[in-house]
């Protein structure tokens, strides 16, 4: 027997629900190679371990950074080439972390710029109102 039978698994259903997704986001992420392959109840049922719930909330976070699905398929690629040594993706994670704080400072000075325009342009209008 191997070591997963031996595991506490967890439904696809009930993973989807604690982790507030949906059972096709799931397959969806094991479709494009973001999850490796699930294990097999009897009916065809997808159940997962407490390593697979793990890579799950890793990607979610990840999506939730604004990291594209593209970017992350390299480090899943890269994670499982290399026996899922987590130490083998962390500088490519790094390298994505640094290009996204780039576009977020980036996306910030823009922001600070539109704010500042509309603050002005705001105080033209209200002098322009005060001075009739």
């Amino acid at each position: 027997m191997n070591n997963i039978t031996h595991e506490k698994t967890v439904q696809i259903g009930k993973l989807a629900k604690q982790l507030g997704i949906t059972t096709r986001t799931i397959r969806y992420y094991e479709e494009i190679g973001l999850m490796g392959r699930s294990e097999r109840l009897g009916g065809g049922t997808r159940t997962y371990t407490k390593d697979d719930i793990l890579r799950l909330k890793f990607i979610l976070k990840l999506k939730e950074l604004g990291i594209s699905l593209k970017e992350m398929q390299e480090l899943a690629e890269n994670y499982d080439i290399n026996q899922q040594d987590f130490h083998t993706i962390t500088p490519k994670l790094i390298e994505i972390l640094d290009l996204h704080i780039s576009k977020v400072d980036e996306k910030i000075a823009n922001l600070s710029s539109l704010r500042n325009d509309i603050v002005d342009y705001r105080v033209r209008i209200m002098d322009i109102l005060n001075s009739r």
